[in-house]
C-alpha cells in the first residue's frame, strides 16, 4: 500500500480574473512547486478552496493537477464532502483521474460523533478502492477525530494515515503513540512540522 513521505504541498486554485480556473497558470504553480523539490501534491485541500467550486470544476483541477505531476510526485486529491455518500461518488470519479491518494476532510458544517465519524470513513473505505489519507482540520470542520477512532478505522487496509491540522501538538502526538504504527501521521501545521 503506499506509503505517504515528505512534504505534501498544498496548492492554491488558481484563478483568473473573472474568478474561472486558470489551467494554465496552475499547471505552472505545480511545476514551480515540483522543481522546488516537494515530495507530493494536494490540490482541493483547505487552501485550495475546494468548497468553492462545483464537482464539474473540482473535477477539472484534480484532472489538470494529474496532467501537470506527469508522474513525478503523487497527487493527493481533496475529495470530502459534507454527506459520505456524496464523498464516496465523488472519491470514485476522481479516481478515474489517476491520482494516488484521497485526501478526506471530515464532514462539516454539521455535528458529529466519534461514531458517526468511524462509520463515515469506514463506508467510504469499504466503497472506494483507493489510499485515503483522514483530514482532521477541527477550527474548519467543528470536530475533531480522536485517536481511539483512528485505531479503530486502522482495519481498514486502504486507510494509510491522517494529516492533523488540529494546531495541537498533542494531538498529533495521540495519533503517533495510540493508534496503529502501520498509518502515517502527517502534520498539517506548519508552525509544528520540526
Amino acid at each position: 500500500m503506499f506509503k505517504p513521505q515528505g512534504i505534501i504541498a498544498p496548492v492554491l486554485t488558481a484563478l483568473d480574473d473573472n474568478e474561472k480556473f486558470n489551467p494554465g497558470a496552475y499547471r505552472n504553480y505545480i511545476n514551480y512547486l515540483i522543481n522546488a523539490g516537494i515530495h507530493g501534491i494536494f490540490p482541493l485541500g483547505t487552501n485550495g478552496e475546494f468548497y468553492g467550486f462545483n464537482e464539474a470544476e473540482k473535477l477539472e483541477i484534480i484532472k489538470v493537477a494529474v496532467e501537470a505531476a506527469n508522474g513525478r510526485v503523487p497527487v493527493y486529491a481533496g475529495t470530502g464532502c459534507v454527506t459520505t455518500k456524496e464523498t464516496v461518488e465523488f472519491s470514485k470519479k476522481v479516481i478515474d483521474l489517476g491520482v494516488d491518494v484521497l485526501s478526506i476532510v471530515s464532514p462539516y458544517y454539521i455535528a458529529v460523533t466519534q461514531d458517526d465519524l468511524y462509520r463515515h470513513y469506514a463506508t467510504i473505505a469499504q466503497n472506494v478502492n483507493a489510499p485515503i489519507l483522514m483530514y482532521n482540520i477541527p477550527a474548519r470542520t467543528g470536530n475533531n477525530i480522536d485517536a481511539k477512532t483512528i485505531k479503530k478505522l486502522a482495519q481498514f487496509e486502504n486507510i494509510i494515515g491522517v494529516k492533523d491540522s488540529s494546531g495541537n501538538f498533542d494531538n498529533t502526538l495521540k495519533y503517533i503513540e495510540n493508534t496503529d504504527p502501520r498509518l502515517s501521521i502527517m502534520a498539517g501545521s506548519d508552525s509544528l512540522i520540526l
